[in-house]
């Protein structure tokens, strides 16, 4: 049995849907959304459509609950992007039904979700919504041994769009030292699935995990129309141009 583990998706539908293809083309069922389905990108109706359509479990992400609420500690440019997300859910010409279908479906994302000794969050075990855990965490050994201490074994998150595996022993593993396949081995890790919609890892694609036999993660990288999602972007006066640039850099 395989899980496909997706994660910050940002309203891009391109790069989304390209995803979804390619989880079908591999026959696996059970998708697991780590949250940020909308923010920055041009289409967060379609994506949450998407996502409720295709995904088993979907967890609520810091951006997702910023289109909800006020949005906390976001920069001048995720916050006009979030405001204009939430102008877009309130004022779509869809039926009134159709819209608070998404609302409800937002407002009644959980923060984790846990499942035969996994743990999934958008952020960290520690704050599941909001803590960002870089590659670079591995030298602050206590966040680490306390992010590590509330993990019962394997723990998938995202939020900081760059994949990656973080060991126990204070390692941090990109998807390229491990040749794109890791291991699991009963040992304590942590497993960054990347981001769907906006890669910051310096590689432009698409990029989620797949979950084999419930002992191997495999990293996946996709190719989508970035250029259609730029130019969406760019028609957008509340988006910052940037955002569309930064698809096409990986960054």
């Amino acid at each position: 049995m395989s899980k496909a583990i997706i994660s910050d998706i940002h309203g891009n539908l391109e790069a989304l849907e390209a995803v979804l293809a390619d989880i079908r083309s591999q026959g696996i069922a059970d998708i697991y959304c780590l949250g940020d389905i909308v923010g920055y990108g041009p289409n967060p109706r379609e994506c949450i459509d998407r996502v409720m359509e295709t995904c088993k479990v979907v967890l609520l992400g810091n951006h997702d609950q910023g289109a909800m609420f006020d949005p906390d500690g976001f920069n001048q440019s995720a916050e006009r992007a979030i405001f204009w997300t939430r102008s877009q859910l309130e004022h779509s010409p869809e039926p009134r039904q159709v819209r608070e279908r998404r609302w409800e479906f937002l407002a009644e994302r959980p923060r984790t979700h846990k499942e035969n000794g996994y743990l999934y969050v958008h952020g960290s075990a520690r704050n599941p919504l909001n803590e960002y855990v870089f590659p670079e965490d591995v030298y602050n050994q206590r966040k680490m041994e306390r992010i590590f201490a509330l993990v019962e074994r394997y723990c998938f998150q995202g939020h900081t769009h760059v994949p990656g595996i973080f060991t126990e022993d204070l390692q941090f593993l990109s998807p390229e030292d491990v040749d794109h396949v890791y291991k699991l081995d009963g040992r304590k890790t942590l497993c960054n699935v990347g981001s769907v919609g906006q890669p910051r890892d310096g590689n432009w694609r698409a990029c989620y995990v797949v979950l084999h036999d419930d002992d191997t993660i495999q990293f996946r990288r996709v190719e989508y129309d970035w250029q259609k999602t730029r130019d969406k972007i760019y028609a957008i006066p509340e988006l910052d141009r940037f955002l569309g640039d930064r698809l096409g850099e990986g960054k």
